[in-house]
């Protein structure tokens, strides 16, 4: 019998929904096409005003969160560093999250926009801009930045339950945690499926303009689709950090070249200036745009809610997807570097992106307008009026490929997460199984009704959703008012801090450059004396405690029934020595290129301190502080969720 880290309440009825789904569009296509968009219908007439607001108070959430006193915050220990360099992370980031859209709106949005508005240029590429700026990119931080704060702050599993734990508590772990989870796994498919259906139609495309394939139908998409998603499914078993961060890297660079290549291809002059002209118009249209809702525009509603509020829905039903990948990758990071990193970077990139290929497309727009009806096509068609352009369009065919199996890839790995409850090492048969429900679910929904019916369902499952974003951003806001609580919270006044008495001693320690072994010796004589002389005295009051020595630790535990147990521990941390100090003749003592300090932890996520100079009856004095602070934290309810002992 196969292994799995599968949740069954998860697992089985989303697996069930998506499976009874695609066989409803493979045995009865037109009527399963027109009881979706019947759905989607009744969602456009009464509820595009929710999608404006809420994703508009996502943006302004975010903003508020990064530029006030919980940016500090770190996603994880209080000295933890991230675990991707920056360029890495960046390029992860813009892979997973827009690399298909970039490639296949480009060129087509904005002639698309200046054709049915009968706009200006510049108006086409305002709404552009604003479809692709900063508010889809806030819809994947709050979901991001929920997970990762929970799942590495709160040391709770990394799923989407986690983030609810402040509104709902121990039901997470329930009917209510799993609804949750379920809802987000259907999101999921459904989302990336949108995206799939989106590449296989301009992969077929680019092959078609080059002669490399007869035309574009069902069956060759569905080859395609098949194809790409055996090589992601290759590259997600490789591991996140092998497979998906290679591709990522070497996909971004292949993006830029792309870009360059058009921009100096073209009048590069004006495209810079219409480039810093669109930012500028960007900044000062974003509040009316953002709340806009057509209504005293009722001309435009048709446009709006097949522009502005599908996008919307889009952005939504990837929210659990790129979230939970983002959330991730972004271990270590502080919150307003989390948030800026997540808004400002890739938002420009995309101003750029859309710069150079929009206005440049705008420039033929006389050309490419009679093509707008087939968009998958317009980027090839666009690339014939440049210099070398079968390699530029190999080249564009490279990169929405790359970008192609980094979506399903890092789908399949999310997929796998979201489905095991946020489990570190699902089992790689899984990997598999969700590749062949990806391709399943793609090939039916466009047999079914083409890409219009994959919009559709996205549309449709999206709204649930955005409902959830909503709670859960008033969740993450009183999990972070009680963490910045938790840290104020101060000692007693009666609580006894180092002194002078022992002076001379310490003197001589200070003054000595302290070895592995020097420190090793003080955690088994000093501190391990102190514990257990404590230890004696606290089961005397009916305590349960444990001392517990590895190589190079050793910690207390109190333990508690209700509660997290009250942990004071003690490592061995090895620190790089100052070159200054070493080279300093009035040093002679430090001469050695590493010192060792005795550190104290905790059970929570605060930084430790050096006890080196401290006695064994100061170190049961600084162990009773620190368990005394625990108490005080206990006795207040809204500490609960830094307190709680977690199943």
């Amino acid at each position: 019998m196969l292994k799995t880290s599968f949740k069954k309440a998860v697992f089985l009825p989303s697996i069930s929904i998506i499976v009874v789904l695609s066989l409803s569009c493979i045995f009865l296509p037109k009527l399963t096409n027109d009881f979706i968009n019947h759905i989607k219908s009744g969602i456009f007439a009464n509820f595009s005003w929710f999608y404006i607001l809420s994703v508009s108070f996502f943006v302004c959430f975010m903003l508020a969160l990064a530029l006030s006193k919980f940016g500090d915050i770190k996603l994880g220990d209080d000295d933890e560093k991230p675990h991707f360099k920056f360029t890495s992370w960046l390029a992860m980031l813009f892979a997973t999250g827009m690399g298909v859209g970039l490639m296949y709106f480009g060129v087509a949005e904005p002639l698309i926009h200046k054709k049915a508005l009968q706009s200006s240029d510049e108006e086409a590429m305002l709404h552009t801009i604003f479809h692709w700026g900063i508010h889809p990119w806030a819809i994947y931080g709050v979901c991001a930045l929920a997970m990762a704060y929970f799942g590495f702050r709160y040391k709770m599993p990394l799923s989407l339950r986690s983030a609810f734990y402040p509104l709902l508590k121990d039901k997470i772990y329930g009917f209510w945690g799993n609804l949750v989870d379920m809802l987000a796994l259907i999101v999921t498919v459904f989302g990336i499926s949108t995206t799939l259906g989106y590449s296989a139609s301009q992969l077929n495309a680019g092959f078609s303009n080059l002669g490399i394939l007869n035309g574009q139908s069902f069956l060759e998409q569905s080859v395609i689709i098949i194809i790409i998603i055996s090589l992601a499914t290759l590259s997600s078993i490789s591991g996140l950090t092998k497979g998906l961060k290679i591709l990522s890297e070497a996909n971004l660079v292949f993006a830029v070249c792309l870009m360059l290549f058009v921009l100096f291809s073209t009048n590069t002059i004006q495209i810079l200036s219409q480039f810093s002209s669109n930012i500028g118009n960007y900044l000062q249209n974003l509040i009316s745009l953002s709340f806009k809702t057509y209504y005293y525009e009722k001309e435009h509603i048709e446009w709006f809610n097949n522009w502005t509020i599908y996008y919307w829905a889009w952005w939504l039903s990837w929210a659990p997807f790129v979230g939970f990948f983002i959330a991730k990758i972004s271990r270590g990071r502080t919150i307003r570097e989390f948030i800026f990193g997540v808004l400002v970077v890739p938002t420009s990139f995309n101003i750029l992106w859309f710069s150079i290929f929009g206005n440049s497309a705008l420039n033929f727009n006389d050309i490419l307008s009679p093509f707008t009806s087939a968009p998958e096509s317009l980027l090839f068609y666009f690339l014939q009026n440049f210099s070398f352009s079968y390699f530029s369009s190999l080249l564009a065919l490279l990169v929405l490929a790359l970008f192609f199996i980094t979506s399903a890839d890092s789908g399949i790995f999310v997929l796998n997460s979201l489905s095991s409850g946020g489990a570190h090492e699902p089992y790689k048969w899984q990997n598999i199984l969700w590749g062949f429900v990806l391709a399943l679910l793609a090939t039916s929904l466009l047999y079914s009704g083409g890409l219009g019916a994959i919009l559709s369902i996205t549309m449709i499952v999206a709204l649930p959703f955005a409902f959830l974003l909503c709670l859960m951003c008033f969740s993450l806001l009183k999990g972070l008012i009680v963490d910045v609580n938790y840290s104020l919270t101060k000692l007693s006044q009666s609580s006894v801090y180092f002194t002078g008495e022992f002076w001379q001693e310490r003197l001589a320690r200070i003054l000595k450059q302290s070895k592995e072994q020097d420190i090793q010796n003080f955690l088994n004589t000093k501190v391990k004396n102190a514990m257990e002389s404590l230890s004696q005295s606290l089961k005397n009051y009916g305590l349960k405690t444990q001392i517990v020595q590895e190589k190079s630790s050793i910690s207390l535990i109190i333990k508690k029934e209700f509660a997290k147990d009250f942990i004071y521990g003690v490592q061995v941390v090895k620190k790089q020595a100052s070159q200054s100090i070493i080279d300093d003749k009035f040093m002679p003592t430090y001469s050695k290129e590493f010192i060792f300090e005795p550190q104290t932890f905790f059970a929570d996520s605060r930084n430790g301190y050096n006890i080196e100079y401290l006695n064994e009856q100061e170190i049961i004095v600084d162990i009773l502080k620190q368990y005394e602070r625990y108490l005080q934290l206990l006795f207040d309810d809204k500490n609960e969720i830094f307190t709680k002992a977690y199943d």
